[in-house]
């Protein structure tokens, strides 16, 4: 498996039961190194490589693709959490 490995994980980071302090993250990996970052709680792209920091300029420029990943907190955090939460509390 020589080549190249592009991916992205996308990760909700919480710790109270009431998802007040749920912070949504987007990373940017290529060969198992992040080189672009989303973090709700920063609001905007940070790059960690040249090539990252080249695209994070770009990318925070385009209103429309941060507002989405702004969003991403109530859309794809807060809602599998509280199904995650009803879950576990209907189980015990």
């Amino acid at each position: 498996a020589n080549g190249y490995y592009y991916s992205v994980w996308a990760k909700c980071i919480w710790s109270s039961h009431d998802l007040s302090d749920m912070v949504f993250i987007d990373n940017y990996i290529f060969n198992k190194d992040v080189y672009i970052q989303f973090n709700s709680t920063v609001g905007e792209y940070v790059g960690y490589t040249e090539h990252g920091v080249y695209n994070a300029k770009n990318w925070n420029n385009i209103p429309g693709q941060l507002q989405s990943e702004r969003a991403q907190v109530e859309a794809y955090c807060k809602n599998n959490a509280e199904i995650d939460q009803s879950t576990i509390t209907g189980k015990s």
